[in-house]
């Protein structure tokens, strides 16, 4: 089976335990995460081959970094290395009423000093089927962005499809251009564009009628998002397929979670009510981890795929980390409606 290939930031997490507040922690637990390294770790736990591609210093941090991707199956084989610092984010968990709140100190980072030509694209593609970058990896320099752009021309002419989570996070455009600069250009090269309630807002200016995703209630109604896909898929006519994840959030613990799928036409998933959140960071990675396999597994059959998607990520919310470590037979389980939780003997 050919691979998928990521290509991103991963850093280093550092969370406080259960719901403790920053002020309140004396410790801090420390794990990894990155939106295409997320992505990486579904698909290899699906069987799925997966590459990831950053750059990293030359470290013991970088090193233990590897060696937890590598525990997870993803090939590290093509990660560069360079620069002084691993990016690190710090997490406090929020409960109920009160919001999660991340803290980035990620500035001057490996990745974010890449530039193009450090990385064989090339070499990296070599028996590669699925290459996939989110909004976040141009948002770190110009430079990332530039490679980004490389990344995604050389999988264009290699007739490799190329996929691209528009994670739009205002607090990371920090380096003089704005997302609805930069993105365009790189969007404009995709097969698959995924994105959430509010990403082609922020980001293209593309939005439903009479919706506000800070007031949900834990309703959020597929049918408004049928407009935002025409839209993209008028602005970015490569696009074959667009996909929006709707989450409504009745407080910090308790969401909606369901998704639409735009491709020869509109195809909607089930919405699932999770009302125990353990960790939701990484569900939209997750969300394209399972998308992607289903792509690939399914290729005739987008409501499959977009179920099989919706069904990952609800189950991410019940793991804690950014990895999704799921396997194939447990989003299955849930698919066919085994949403129990009983103890598996």
């Amino acid at each position: 089976m050919k691979k998928t290939v990521t290509f991103g930031e991963i850093m280093l997490r550092l969370a406080t335990p259960g719901y403790m507040r920053f002020i309140q922690s004396n410790s801090l637990n420390a794990t990894f995460g990155g939106g295409e390294a997320n992505v990486a770790v579904s698909l290899a736990n699906y069987g799925i081959p997966a590459d990831f591609v950053t750059r990293l210093p030359q470290n013991d941090i970088a090193e233990w970094c590897i060696s937890e991707l590598r525990k997870y199956n993803v090939g590290t084989n093509q990660i560069i290395r360079g620069g002084t610092r691993m990016g690190i984010y710090f997490l406090e968990t929020g409960a109920v009423a009160r919001a999660s709140k991340v803290v980035y100190d990620r500035a001057n980072s490996s990745i974010a000093e890449i530039r193009p030509g450090m990385v064989d694209w090339e070499e990296v593609f070599r028996e590669a089927q699925w290459f996939h970058w989110t909004g976040i990896t141009p948002a770190l320099s110009q430079g990332a962005a530039d490679a980004c752009l490389e990344a995604i021309q050389t999988a264009n002419r290699l007739g490799i499809t190329v996929s691209t989570d528009l994670n739009y996070r205002k607090n990371l455009w920090k380096y003089g251009k704005t997302a609805s600069e930069i993105m365009p250009a790189l969007v404009e090269g995709c097969d698959v564009i995924l994105g959430n309630e509010e990403d082609a807002e922020k980001v293209f200016g593309i939005q439903p009628e009479g919706f506000d995703v800070t007031h949900t209630g834990g309703e959020v109604d597929a049918a408004q998002f049928e407009s935002v896909c025409l839209q993209l898929k008028k602005r970015f006519p490569r696009a074959k397929k667009v996909i929006i994840t709707l989450r409504g959030s009745v407080n910090a613990n308790h969401n909606t979670w369901s998704g639409v799928l735009h491709g020869d036409k509109l195809y909607r998933s089930r919405r699932y009510d999770i009302t125990h959140i353990v960790d939701r960071v990484g569900g939209g990675d997750s969300f394209m981890g399972g998308l992607i396999y289903g792509l690939v597994t399914y290729p005739s059959d987008p409501q499959r795929a977009l179920d099989f998607a919706v069904a990952a990520s609800c189950l991410k919310h019940t793991v804690y980390g950014d990895f999704n470590a799921v396997s194939v037979a447990e989003v299955e389980n849930l698919l066919k409606g085994d949403g129990s939780g009983r103890v598996s003997r």
